[in-house]
């Protein structure tokens, strides 16, 4: 009698370790593309682009320009808050609040391209996204080197690395940032900020992680297989996945 049981047994054992795997969430992360500022075309491209990253690597993506979401339980679902080329001043005092309690909280951040021009009047954003957007020249190909090559988001990059894009100049860049891709202003027309002039980097800052890419103005970014690979890697390490 005992043993003609132990075969049922097993197999309520196995369903209710599945049961178990499928309850378990994914990591979320939320993509916020609030504009007050200049208009990125490319915001269009990119977040659905995102939104597959997070279908073909295990995490759920929701998307919005709405700020409304920034309260203790609108950002409570998520591992990770991406700005996607936000502009201006997105954010009021009490959502910026919110969005201080979501970092030291554990959680993080990753700002692509134009998350530089935003909220120049708040200071712990600048410390959090490292820097402020000063000015542009036109788009062209420059060429990238890449400082730390065994970091995950840049260790599948050619070095150097040639690219068109629309390269930023850079206020108030903050200190102990780790730096992931500088540009060689000698390769292209424009550059202000001199031998020293990162693109990419990333931190652990007040508690949570914030990774930043100047890369991401043009809408071809969205479908280069290098730099989205360098894009999930970012959004992983925001996770602290």
């Amino acid at each position: 009698m005992y043993r003609s049981f132990r075969p049922i047994l097993a197999i309520m054992l196995g369903i209710c370790c599945l049961a178990f795997v499928s309850m378990k969430k994914k990591p979320r992360i939320l993509v916020f593309s609030k504009t007050k500022g200049y208009h990125h075309a490319s915001i269009t491209v990119g977040a659905p682009a995102i939104y597959k990253l997070g279908q073909e690597n295990g995490f759920d993506v929701d998307t919005t320009s709405d700020a409304a979401v920034f309260t203790k339980k609108g950002l409570k679902p998520y591992s990770a808050v991406v700005f996607l080329s936000t502009t201006g001043d997105v954010l009021n005092n009490e959502q910026q609040e919110a969005f201080e309690k979501f970092i030291r909280a554990g959680n993080g951040f990753v700002g692509i391209h134009a998350a530089t021009d935003t909220e120049y009047d708040w200071p712990w954003y600048n410390q959090l996204v490292g820097a402020q957007f000063k000015s542009h020249p036109a788009q062209q190909e420059a060429v990238l080197n890449i400082t730390d090559d065994m970091d995950p988001s840049t260790h599948h990059l050619p070095n150097p690395w040639k690219r068109k894009d629309e390269w930023y100049n850079f206020k108030n860049l903050q200190n102990g940032l780790h730096v992931l891709i500088s540009i060689d202003e000698k390769s292209y027309k424009g550059g202000e900020n001199g031998d020293v002039h990162p693109m990419a980097w990333k931190h652990d800052f007040d508690g949570g992680r914030a990774y930043y890419t100047e890369l991401g103005h043009t809408d071809e970014s969205y479908s280069d297989p290098l730099y989205m690979k360098h894009l999930l890697e970012a959004i992983r390490y925001a996770m602290n996945k």
